[in-house]
């Protein structure tokens, strides 16, 4: 009876776990843009003290790297540990606190990465031009710039109409 009550405590811990992993969203494609670091190519390459106007036409947050800060990491490793020593005796105890302590970390760190993911460290802003072509930029903020905004491009500087 002993062995079975030992079974289910440690399928019960291997669950917890799985399941405080599944709550952990799995990237998607296009959430991590690419972002060399260097300004965006204008085209076509010309004299920018010539006035423009255009129409935007996507505003695009780029996003930093992955930055947690590991606190999510170690709160999940602290919980996980915790209720994975709550199993069983002996070295089934100490199986379940290692696979408690993991489990909990990497759901802890997955968590706390998916929590973060409203800060951008730049907007890449692309502007329909009405003589044809486009104008793409990479600006700290896009200000009160909304997609379908008409716009005036002079110098560099982008200006709402």
């Amino acid at each position: 009876m002993r062995t079975y009550s030992r079974l289910a405590a440690i399928a019960g811990a291997v669950t917890l776990a799985g399941a405080l992993a599944a709550c952990a969203e799995a990237p998607r494609y296009g959430d991590q843009p690419y972002y060399s670091g260097q300004p965006a190519q204008t085209y076509p390459s010309y004299d920018e003290r010539v006035t423009e106007y255009g129409t935007v036409s996507y505003i695009e947050g780029l996003q930093a790297r992955n930055r947690t800060s590991g606190a999510g990491a170690v709160l999940g490793a602290v919980v996980g540990g915790v209720l994975g020593n709550q199993i069983g005796s002996g070295g089934g105890r100490t199986a379940a606190t290692a696979i408690g302590a993991v489990g909990g970390a990497l759901a802890g760190n997955a968590i706390e990465s998916r929590n973060d993911r409203v800060d951008y460290e730049a907007y890449r802003i692309t502007i329909q031009l009405d003589r044809g072509g486009q104008r793409v930029y990479e600006v700290p903020t896009p200000g009160d710039l909304r997609t379908g905004d008409r716009v005036r491009l002079y110098a560099g500087q982008i200006s709402r109409i």
